[in-house]
């Protein structure tokens, strides 16, 4: 049976974060580890730490990328501070060559247009860059200051062995490349499915962002490391968690602008917005200066989230809380909780609809009713049963009666036709209200039984002895059926006060 996940995003939500929370609930991180060490990508490494936030114990997922293919993704003060020019002149000095991507949770998208995303070598002349599209994962926090920042992303340096830029050329990853890398990895079935439906959601955004087709939006090489990681990290422990349900009431945001080469980006960023609008996610806008929620996040409450609506009653089964890695006004954390809503008494009874089969007969013999009784209840039958009645020219006759689900009418139908004299059916749909049952094996010191265990609308429940059961017991301990039928539920009763 699945648990049930509320996520608390009153301080946004990205995919470490997400990461770090569902570890913090106990995720097993051997079973993460081992998922993550089979996907087939170089250059990265995992680190699983505990932090304070705001005074708050808290875990930390950090994706530590080598030198190739690292992307600084952490600096704030580029984002909300320096300027563009104070930016190029730190960078200049250290002879690097700039690289823009377009970053959605530390992923990068490019396209296949002509001036978007296309192989390229860099060259030695200031200021020359391609434009690829721009997304950002704000969270990463702001640990390293050495890298511009875009508005959706970073900008990603890279510089030769001797300090010199050498010409080079990198690939690009489509949604084809994301499904190899994940479907040959050994992460369960059901994790690679939450896996590829999240980054088809961000597909899905990234290109009406963009105004191109989904096929034309790529992952850069040198981002999707990362984005991959957190996104397999968070479909690998919900899995292990075995969530379910997923409750997530709304996703907080922060305002403002996010700087980027060409200018700025309003908060949220469109990616968020298209996944927002696309998959009726609801959004609230804080006065909290930055962006709370990036693309990945978004895409990972759209691909789990089953309701907005906590119960009104539940108990707390266990609470974890995952680290940003930014600073703003608000913790930084993403809270969650394993919850088990509290169940009211009309969810004991059960609703279902079944179906009514009738017809009157008075020309049948009991022996032929009793075979076609026996035919129709190994043909499904719910229940068949005869009620004697006078028809017309005061013949004595009989109602048949056949409870069943609606697959079974047709088979039920065609028994009742070749086998009694009937030449009509009657059909009635009915709702009933049915109380839980179950059945069980009691083990008594005399033989093991069969028992029917239901509960009551107000939780307490009963014990009803199985009909075959209870009369072999009597047969077996020569006694009457009334007695063993007694006997059998005395002991279960005995058996759930603990009492011998």
């Amino acid at each position: 049976m699945g648990r049930t996940l509320y996520l608390e995003c009153y301080s946004g939500i990205s995919g470490d974060m997400t990461v770090a929370a569902l570890l913090d609930l106990g995720a097993d991180q051997k079973v993460l580890e081992k998922a993550l060490s089979s996907i087939r990508a170089d250059g990265f490494r995992t680190e699983i730490t505990r932090v304070k936030k705001s005074g708050l114990d808290a875990c930390d997922f950090s994706v530590i990328l080598d030198k190739n293919h690292e992307n600084h993704d952490h600096d704030m003060e580029y984002l909300h501070g320096h300027s563009i020019e104070q930016a190029h002149h730190v960078h200049t000095e250290e002879h690097t060559h700039v690289h823009d991507c377009t970053e959605t949770a530390n992923g990068h998208f490019c396209t296949e247009e002509s001036d978007y995303g296309k192989e390229h070598a860099h060259t030695e002349e200031p200021g020359h860059e391609e434009e690829p599209f721009y997304t950002e994962e704000p969270d990463r926090g702001m640990e390293d200051l050495h890298t511009e920042k875009t508005a959706h992303g970073h900008r990603s340096f890279h510089t030769g062995e001797s300090g010199h830029d050498h010409g080079h050329i990198h690939e690009h990853r489509g949604m084809k490349e994301i499904r190899e890398i994940l479907l040959n990895s050994e992460m369960t079935d059901r994790a690679k499915e939450t896996a590829l439906h999240i980054f088809q959601i961000l597909a899905k955004a990234e290109a009406k962002a963009h105004g191109v087709s989904e096929e034309q939006v790529h992952f850069h090489e040198v981002g999707a490391v990362d984005s991959i990681v957190d996104i397999a990290a968070a479909a690998v422990c919900l899995d292990d968690l075995d969530i379910t349900e997923v409750i997530v009431p709304k996703l907080c945001e922060g305002t403002g602008f996010v700087r980027c080469q060409h200018g700025t980006l309003p908060v949220p960023v469109p990616a968020v917005v298209n996944i927002v609008q696309q998959n009726r996610l609801t959004l609230k806008i804080t006065d909290i200066e930055g962006e709370l929620v990036t693309p990945t996040g978004a895409a990972i409450v759209a691909a789990i989230k089953t309701s907005d609506c906590l119960p009104e009653k539940f108990t707390v089964d266990k609470t974890g809380i995952g680290a940003g890695k930014r600073k703003y006004t608000c913790p930084g954390i993403l809270r969650a909780m394993l919850i088990t809503p509290e169940k009211k008494k009309e969810d004991q009874v059960q609703k279902d609809v079944i179906w009514k089969l009738e017809t009157n007969v008075d020309d049948c013999t009991g022996e032929e009713l009793g075979n076609v009784m026996n035919l129709l209840f190994g043909a499904g039958a719910r229940d068949v049963y005869y009620m004697p009645a006078y028809m017309k020219k005061n013949r004595p006759a009989w109602i048949l009666s056949v409870i069943c689900a609606e697959q079974d009418i047709f088979a039920l139908e065609e028994i009742l036709f070749r086998q009694t004299t009937t030449i009509g059916i009657r059909r009635s749909r009915m709702e009933r209200s049915v109380l839980k049952r179950e059945i069980q094996k009691l083990s008594m010191p005399e033989a093991v039984v069969t028992v029917k265990i239901c509960t009551l609308p107000d939780g307490s429940r009963r014990c009803y002895p199985e009909y075959e059961s209870a009369a072999a017991f009597a047969a077996e301990n020569h006694i009457s059926y009334r007695e063993a039928w007694e006997r059998i539920r005395d002991y279960w009763i005995r058996e759930r006060r603990g009492v011998r």
